[in-house]
């Protein structure tokens, strides 16, 4: 296998470029030690803070080098939860949906790097202001949480206010990105990698149920939306200017462009909402992928969608015609 050396991979001591993202409740330890067994770095998903979860997920990885990421605004009601993380020695920490400077100091005193996430480019003014070691630029076409920038000029945007004002800081694209050509066009870009979701999600070792697995290996990427309902139904209060993209289904036909009825109907939506998806049901609750999710066909060990990105992306930059893609 041809490898692809560069800042990150230096950096992060990792082969490959590639980071999987920290999807709440689907990237637990499993998924993130294949990861990072396969010469990338996984990162658990911090979530909303669930620290009996996360002392759970932490020992599924089995002593692997691993990061963690959390949602920023919830972090701030339960920091104690990033001191208890941090024991664990994670190799970083990702910060997104909020302001990172209450946490970036105990983060590098623990010799962790630092990971911001950013949708546009206050956040990236932010990230520059804290000396991020690690900025990601996300796209609208990622699953799950985000905001409205489209990945193709988000990221050489980001690279080039980084080359000016935060040289040191290190690039990771976000949104859509699920193969080597993915990854390719990234390093194209301007990032010094990519940060990987709903490829991710659609693999063995992630914590999502065999039916929504099916419905992505059926989904196209015209069949996700940007929307508030998921969020309004699990009665969690997310910041404006940020939607979740899930997929298309009756739950979203249903209440997208109703969701104030949706919020006068929550007492008995929102435990209805909750059942669907503790049952798998994938067509009444959220299912959480991205874009991407056209270019998923087979549900696959990590490790092979690892190794399989980091080839096809290494023959495309060396002007070869990638052999997934023939």
């Amino acid at each position: 296998m041809t490898a692809i050396s560069n800042r990150l991979t230096r950096t992060l001591n990792i082969r490959h470029p590639i980071i999987s993202a920290p999807m709440h409740l689907a990237a637990g330890g499993v998924l993130a030690a294949a990861v990072s067994r396969a010469g990338g770095l996984g990162l658990i998903g911090g979530g909303y803070g669930d620290s009996t979860w996360l002392d759970e997920q932490f020992e599924a990885a089995a002593a692997q080098r691993v990061g963690v990421g959390f949602i920023t605004w919830s972090l701030r009601k339960s920091p104690s939860l990033l001191t208890d993380v941090l024991k664990r020695n994670p190799a970083a920490v990702m910060l997104s949906f909020g302001d990172p400077r209450l946490f970036v100091d105990e983060i590098r005193k623990a010799g962790a790097l630092v990971i911001c996430q950013c949708q546009n480019t206050d956040h990236v003014w932010d990230a520059i202001d804290v000396g991020a070691d690690i900025v990601v630029a996300q796209g609208a076409e990622a699953g799950g949480h985000g905001a409205l920038r489209g990945t193709l000029s988000f990221v050489p945007e980001t690279a080039n206010l980084l080359a000016v004002h935060s040289p040191n800081s290190m690039l990771l694209a976000a949104g859509g990105i699920a193969d080597g050509r993915g990854l390719a066009a990234a390093l194209m870009l301007g990032a010094d990698g990519v940060l990987v979701g709903t490829r991710f999600w659609a693999s063995n070792e992630a914590l999502v149920s065999e039916r929504h697995h099916e419905a992505i290996i059926e989904a196209t990427g015209d069949e996700t939306i940007r929307t508030t309902v998921a969020d309004i139904a699990r009665q969690i209060p997310w910041p404006r200017g940020f939607t979740a993209r899930i997929r298309r289904n009756a739950f979203t036909q249903r209440w997208h462009d109703r969701e104030s009825l949706l919020e006068q109907n929550v007492a008995v939506e929102g435990p209805c909402y909750r059942q669907a998806f503790s049952e798998g049901d994938p067509d009444n609750t959220g299912v959480w992928f991205g874009e991407a999710a056209g270019l998923v066909s087979t549900i696959e060990p990590a490790s092979v969608i690892v190794d399989r990105m980091a080839t096809d992306a290494a023959s495309l930059l060396s002007g070869q015609r990638a052999t997934s893609l023939t």
